[in-house]
């Protein structure tokens, strides 16, 4: 029997990417509410209640509301918002964290999709910590490069259409060193204080490029091979695999991976000085992707089914 799916917030960039990705699936039926209906509270709260699994494309606000609908025990969520991230009853949806973190998404009923640059920093941080090569109590800096479609409707108007001599070039946000996904990063890594996050959003559609720059002399044991070694080990499934050699003549594209739903994370630098890299497109591992793959593992079906790989 086809499971009954609805995309609550479909017309958003992250809806749209899993609404096309599941409409070539025969295991499933998305359900869906007309527009003058699209924001009708009885309507929602029905159709909601009538789904096997909803995915939430929604503002936070939003997104809480219609956890709050939810009647059926049996109602699958997958929340894309950062409303649930650091809610211990939400799974977090980053199986290849380790196999607590699948089984618990297998498990649940409410799985919350980790926030996209969360998601190439907790990949690169999580293992190191989780494994004594760095301390709780480091003090780390990152800088992320992301496509534009990551800001949303407006943001992609402002690059497509009203394009003015500032969006030229990359852009630093998050100045204020209070970026939403901190909260995540901080709960889910173990990290005992806040990293400095330095996120540039620059002229290209998605696609996104976390670094991490460590000195040797700040990790509690081991060496670059070493932390190439744990990775290697950890990361080589057909969605987030550890890549040995840069192919593109000493540069990193950040766009490497746009429209596709993989991961790929890997290790630049010398004895002395380290830049842990993860490279996937922030509509993809880091939202639509990371959500199907969770839909696949509740679903009980191979993770990679309709993921562009």
């Amino acid at each position: 029997m086809k499971k009954k799916i609805f995309i609550d917030g479909k017309s958003g960039t992250t809806g749209l990417r899993i609404e096309e990705r599941l409409s070539k699936r025969d295991d499933i039926e998305i359900f869906s509410l007309s527009e003058e209906l699209r924001k009708d509270y009885i309507a929602r709260k029905k159709i909601i209640n009538e789904s096997d699994i909803v995915f939430l494309c929604l503002p936070d606000d939003a997104a809480k509301e219609a956890v709050n609908m939810v009647e059926n025990p049996e109602t699958v969520i997958i929340d894309t918002s950062t409303a649930h991230r650091t809610n211990d009853d939400f799974a977090y949806g980053f199986p290849e964290l380790g196999k607590e973190f699948e089984e618990k998404i297998k498990a649940s009923n409410r799985i919350s999709v980790p926030g996209c640059h969360a998601s190439g920093f907790i990949a690169l941080v999580y293992p190191l910590i989780k494994n004594g090569f760095l301390s709780e109590e480091e003090k780390i800096t990152s800088f992320s490069i992301t496509g534009y479609s990551g800001g949303g409707k407006k943001m992609i108007s402002e690059y497509e259409n009203e394009k003015g001599i500032l969006l030229n070039a990359p852009r630093q946000y998050g100045i204020g060193q209070n970026h939403k996904h901190i909260p995540e990063i901080v709960k889910v890594t173990g990290l005992k204080n806040k990293p400095i996050f330095c996120p540039v959003v620059s002229d290209f559609y998605s696609g996104m490029e976390m670094t991490i720059p460590l000195f040797n002399s700040q990790l509690k044991k081991g060496n670059i091979d070493d932390i190439k070694e744990l990775y290697r080990n950890i990361y080589n499934s057909k969605i987030v695999s550890f890549v040995e050699q840069n192919d593109e003549n000493g540069f990193l594209s950040s766009a490497k991976l746009e429209n596709y739903d993989s991961m790929t994370i890997e290790v630049y630098g010398n004895d002395e000085r380290i830049l842990l890299v993860s490279r996937y497109d922030n509509l993809g591992k880091g939202a639509s992707g990371a959500a199907i793959e969770c839909l696949n593992i509740k679903l009980g079906c191979d993770k990679t089914k309709g993921l562009e790989l």
